[in-house]
């Protein structure tokens, strides 16, 4: 943990964003930072070299996944993440507990809590038609059945962060319980209240290891509820923690004028703390505008990476309306010997056109992904560029403006 620092560089003088640099032991984070997601220790198709030429500094790999494949010990043999993917910079990872909570075969239905055996969306009497329960969330962890091959794991505080060191993470997420909307405040307030418990287990398993762990994000959970937020950040913003995460927000099924409340709620309480903070599951253009607003140093999101294997390529010119991206799949793009997106500096917009996007996609050929997300990304990190210019020049509302009108 030593080898962890964060320095706000410029504070914006009329909104709560800033720009900073989060120094870790494999380089430095530039914030505000979009922060893409490599699951299996890779972000789909691309090298690492694609990723850094995309103005990536820092990626997120998934320890759930990590934990059945390969397993922790064959990454431990590989001298950590890093090596294991030659990927010489940051690395965040998250805990394991979202996936071990939704991922079984019905999902997050299909729960059950020592406090409400029924189910973890509301206090009723569980789901009818369900023959068993492949998750089972105790005071000390979460008991879950593997999506691979059946067999039955358990992953607590303890756990999660003892494998999170093992992987060599430089930004290690705390073990939280996740939480579905709709839930009621009762269930919530169990979730978070058992979440701040799990966190004081993490900070322990952390400081045990010493510098062999990386830096360490608890999390504010507390599902829509103001309240439960606003204690949940007075909790965490007074532990030692060297970063502090923003959970369950993006994941669960929030209507999305909840998502921006619980950042109006928390983050007056956050800010003061000088830490960074990170807002989880969070990637859509006008979402990280208002985010960095609000004064989030990072993001992170599938939604890039994860549309550009179907088709979708981002681009400014097509609008918030639209969502800054159009599909290429389209047949009015078979003929078209533009670049997919003008003026833009990535690798496929200066040798490929839509036409032959187009033919790659339509043909299911695998260079089509491969090119689809090295654009995207490549349009995330030159965003997050241009808006940390923004900010030291005092032009983040005008920039915020240009692309939100």
């Amino acid at each position: 943990m030593s080898d962890f620092r964060f320095t706000i560089t410029h504070q914006d003088k009329k909104t709560n964003a800033r720009t900073g640099i989060i120094q870790t032991k494999h380089g430095v984070i530039r914030t505000p930072a979009f922060v893409p997601v490599g699951t299996a220790a890779s972000v789909k198709a691309l090298t690492p070299d694609e990723i850094k030429a995309a103005n990536i500094d820092v990626f997120f790999v998934n320890t759930y996944h990590m934990l059945f494949r390969p397993g922790i010990e064959i990454i431990k043999k590989s001298e950590g993440l890093h090596k294991f993917m030659d990927w010489d910079y940051p690395v965040m990872t998250d805990s394991g507990g979202f996936q071990a909570f939704s991922l079984g075969d019905f999902g997050p239905r299909n729960i059950q809590t020592q406090n409400h055996p029924g189910g973890g969306r509301t206090d009723s009497p569980g789901v009818k038609g369900l023959e068993q329960t492949f998750c089972k969330i105790m005071d000390n962890g979460i008991e879950f059945k593997s999506v691979w091959d059946g067999s039955t794991v358990f992953l607590g505080p303890t756990e999660s962060i003892k494998a999170q060191i093992d992987l060599g993470s430089d930004i290690m997420m705390a073990f939280d319980e996740c939480t579905f909307y709709p839930i009621s405040h009762h269930r919530a307030k169990i979730a978070m209240e058992r979440t701040h418990r799990w966190l004081s287990q993490c900070i322990k398993t952390a400081n045990r290891r010493n510098k062999k762990s990386g830096a360490l994000y608890g999390i504010v959970q507390g599902s829509v509820f103001e309240d439960l937020r606003i204690s949940s950040a007075e909790y965490v913003s007074k532990q030692d923690v060297q970063g502090i995460a923003i959970g369950s927000v993006a994941n669960s099924r929030e209507p999305r004028e909840k998502v921006f409340a619980v950042l109006d709620w928390t983050m007056p309480l956050l800010l003061p703390t000088q830490k960074p903070i990170h807002f989880l599951g969070i990637g859509e253009v006008e979402d990280i505008f208002l985010s960095i607003e609000r004064g989030i140093d990072s993001l992170d999101c599938i939604g890039p990476t994860r549309l550009g294997r179907m088709g979708w390529i981002f681009d400014k010119n097509i609008g918030l309306k639209e969502k800054f991206r159009f599909d290429v799949t389209k047949s009015k793009f078979a003929a078209d010997t533009k670049p997919p997106v003008l003026h833009c500096r990535c690798f496929t917009c200066q040798h490929y056109t839509r036409a032959y996007l187009n033919h790659l996609f339509k043909s299911r050929e695998l260079l089509a992904y491969r090119l689809a997300t090295i654009h995207n990304l490549t349009f995330f990190g030159d965003l997050m560029e241009e808006i940390r210019h923004a900010i030291l020049d005092s032009s983040f509302l005008k920039l915020q403006r240009n692309w939100l009108i």
